[in-house]
């Protein structure tokens, strides 16, 4: 099977990604409260590499010079917007957070049409305008704009040249080493961010089972398949599908975190899913047309 000519699993497992992803928002809510956030990073990141490295060491054959600088600047960019979404997120609101974060979306077109000429279609801005309004109606009551809202909006951008630098970078790279050396650049940058206070060991069994999570299912297997999916389809895609992280967000803490399902969820649940839909529609057409 041609999987470049086959959209339908990339996206699939894209949206598994996404799930995975806003399963964390109540796995880490009550953990970060109990542990150094760049401590917890770096243990993630780091942990995350490690066991890349020694569950396939042979992907090191494929890491040549050129194939690590790239690698490298692709996890500066991954950690710098973790970095920047961390400090941002102390001074401001989670769902001031989760919607500025989500702008990503927006960005990724931007960017890759005007500094890389991407061609970005009037039905892929459409999507990602509906993906914009129900981001806005997930997470939105009112906006000012402080330090910590701007923090937040450079970790968006900073996620958004994220996604755009792999749609160009990871077709036809091995995606389990490039995966690996994003975890292990997000680790160290992590590490030094954590040296202001020292590296502090989890305080506890809950965190430890946290940072595993994160590590194995949110990193290492999440990012993987992103890098891979983005050999298949368009960086404005995997923007728009990315945002179903917050509908599961909102999903899981109606479910474990006794949060309340509200019109503004429903909607913005909504909008969210036309946007999907539409992208889904779109790259159907071009898989019948390639």
């Amino acid at each position: 099977m041609k999987l470049s000519k086959n959209h339908t699993l990339p996206l699939v497992l894209l949206a598994s990604v996404a799930l995975v992803w806003g399963s964390t928002f109540s796995i880490m809510k009550n953990t970060l409260a109990r542990s150094d956030v760049n401590s917890f990073l770096a243990w993630r990141f780091i942990i995350a590499a490690f066991l890349m490295a020694i569950a396939r060491p042979q992907s090191f054959k494929h890491i040549d010079r050129t194939f690590l600088v790239r690698g490298v600047a692709i996890g500066a960019l991954l950690g710098g917007g973790y970095l920047f979404q961390t400090f941002g997120l102390t001074q401001t609101t989670v769902a001031k957070t989760g919607f500025i974060t989500g702008l990503y979306a927006v960005f990724v077109p931007l960017i890759a049409a005007g500094i890389f000429r991407d061609r970005v279609s009037k039905g892929q801005w459409v999507a990602v305008g509906l993906a914009a309004i129900g981001l806005a109606f997930l997470s939105l009551n009112g906006l000012s704009i402080g330090i910590g809202e701007f923090l937040v909006l450079c970790s968006a951008i900073l996620f958004a040249f994220h996604i755009v630098a792999l749609s160009h970078w990871a077709p036809g790279r091995d995606a389990y080493a490039l995966t690996m050396i994003q975890m292990a650049t997000v680790g160290v940058i992590s590490l030094i961010a954590s040296a202001k206070n020292g590296l502090q060991v989890p305080p506890d069994h809950g965190v430890w089972i946290a940072i595993i999570y994160c590590a194995v299912f949110a990193s290492a297997i999440a990012f993987m398949v992103q890098t891979w999916t983005q050999s298949f389809m368009s960086a404005t895609t995997v923007g728009v599908v990315l945002t179903l992280e917050y509908i599961f967000a909102a999903i899981f803490g109606v479910l474990f975190s006794h949060e309340h399902m509200t019109w503004r969820t429903l909607l913005g649940g909504a909008f969210v899913m036309g946007g999907l839909y539409l992208i889904v529609l779109i790259e159907g057409r071009q898989e019948v047309s390639a």
